[in-house]
């Protein structure tokens, strides 16, 4: 009898009894935390996953099988030029408008295809933090000032803690650069611009469709239109991605129709837009792997399902701890988790050093959905937070998350996470102590 082994399970046994029996049901915070969990894993589930994160898998799918990896090491390895590298990554995040989680397929497609630690954090970082939206938003609700400080800080944060890691990890990166240099040339299997054109389109129908409803003061301006009419431009962008699934990847034409009538006639039953979403993935799905033409085709979709596969349980663990740690923040919705909110209202008050730190804590762990983070700090700020902690917490929060941490270390350990993670709280506590003192 292995007696490590049944002790361990005697001792899950244990535990899970202990807390069941001890289960704290006549709490009203307890109650509330439950709740909040719920309901946040359901606004996720119904908001997020099928928008948000599949197109993100097919996007990463795309960088993992398409684009070469002497092409990714061409822009991001140790073959590109630091400033273009760094450059490019700093301010994807004006192009993708993701949040923190949908940020990670891409992140670690581009990770496993060979880029370099430094630009690839900064890319990691700057995703979700120099969404175009969320800074327009900042600066109209918190201060054309705030709104500023947060692009500037953004982009600077990008670059330090990108270049920062990869001064940390220099060993391991001259070793890789080293690999890198002696990496045959492969030439591409097509043009980079047809490739490109695919990766675009997708990118775009992915920004396009999540773009969020502005501030109900504005009710005109380009912004607004865009909103109203987002669904007509991502039709538009869909037929645009039809062309290159034919003239491009060589799938077959009727294939592609059959799932593009599906998919509209769905749109014309339903007046949600995520069923004409969830067919067109799944059409896609069949199509690519049934297609005999190439195998990339079905590769593609298959290399989609492994970072499903990767990325998924975790953010699902991630969404439900913080859930109950710290509540659930959305649109109009704010239930407390756990820890109550008045805690944190008292804890981010002033410009000192603890509650700038403790700001720059919050935004690391709590989950941030794309834009929610102004309305929330509007609230805490109302509450007596600090302009240097709100700042820090907006630098802190859109790009990390609970969620977002679980699948970081499983791409790249659980080190490496830890000294990003710390990186990111030190210089935004930094930040907000700076802003803090200057306004």
């Amino acid at each position: 009898m292995d007696w490590k082994k049944e002790s361990r399970f005697l001792l899950w046994m244990i535990v899970i009894f202990v807390a069941a029996f001890y289960l704290p049901l006549e709490s009203e915070r307890f109650n509330n935390a439950i709740w909040a969990t719920l309901d946040l894993t359901k606004w996720y589930a119904r908001e997020h996953v099928i928008l948000c994160l599949l197109p993100a898998f097919f996007i990463a799918g795309v960088i993992s099988v398409f684009v070469s990896q002497g092409a990714v090491m061409k822009y991001f390895g140790a073959k590109a030029k630091k400033w273009a590298a760094y450059t490019v990554a700093s301010v994807s995040g004006t192009i993708l408008a993701v949040c923190s989680c949908t940020i990670l397929p891409l992140f670690s497609s581009i990770h496993r295809r060979g880029a370099g630690l430094g630009p690839a954090i900064a890319f990691l970082y700057s995703g979700p933090a120099i969404n175009i939206l969320a800074i327009i938003l900042t600066a109209r609700i918190l201060g054309i000032e705030m709104g500023v400080a947060r692009i500037i800080g953004a982009v600077v944060f990008a670059i330090v803690i990108g270049s920062a890691m990869a001064l940390i990890y220099r060993k391991e990166e001259k070793a890789k650069r080293e690999e890198q240099l002696n990496f045959p040339e492969i030439p591409e299997k097509r043009p980079f611009w047809k490739t490109s054109f695919h990766f675009f389109v997708l990118v775009l129908i992915l920004v396009f469709a999540n773009w969020g409803k502005p501030s109900d003061d504005i009710t005109s301006g380009n912004w607004y239109w865009i909103w109203v009419n987002k669904w007509y431009i991502t039709g538009f962008l869909s037929l645009l991605l039809a062309y290159s699934l034919i003239f491009i990847l060589g799938l077959k034409w009727w294939h592609v129709g059959l799932v593009a009538a599906a998919t509209a006639l769905s749109g014309l039953l339903v007046a949600s837009p995520l069923l004409p979403v969830v067919i067109a993935l799944a059409g896609l799905s069949i199509i690519t792997l049934l297609d005999r033409n190439d195998p990339d085709n079905a590769e593609w979709t298959r290399s989609s399902w492994d970072f499903a596969k990767q990325i998924m349980p975790l953010l699902a663990i991630g969404v439900v701890t913080a859930g109950f740690l710290l509540g659930s923040t959305h649109d109009d919705t704010a239930i407390a988790g756990i820890i109550p909110n008045e805690w944190i209202s008292e804890l981010v008050g002033g410009n000192s050093l603890f509650s700038n730190l403790f700001a720059s804590i919050i935004g690391a762990f709590m989950y941030f959905a794309t834009l929610t983070e102004v309305p929330i700090l509007q609230g805490l700020m109302a509450a007596g937070m600090g302009k240097g902690p709100a700042l820090a917490l907006l630098l802190a929060g859109p790009s990390l998350s609970l969620p977002n941490m679980l699948v970081i270390r499983r791409v790249m350990g659980t080190q490496k996470t830890l000294v990003y993670v710390g990186l990111v709280i030190i210089m935004a506590t930094i930040t907000g102590l700076i802003y803090g003192a200057m306004f």
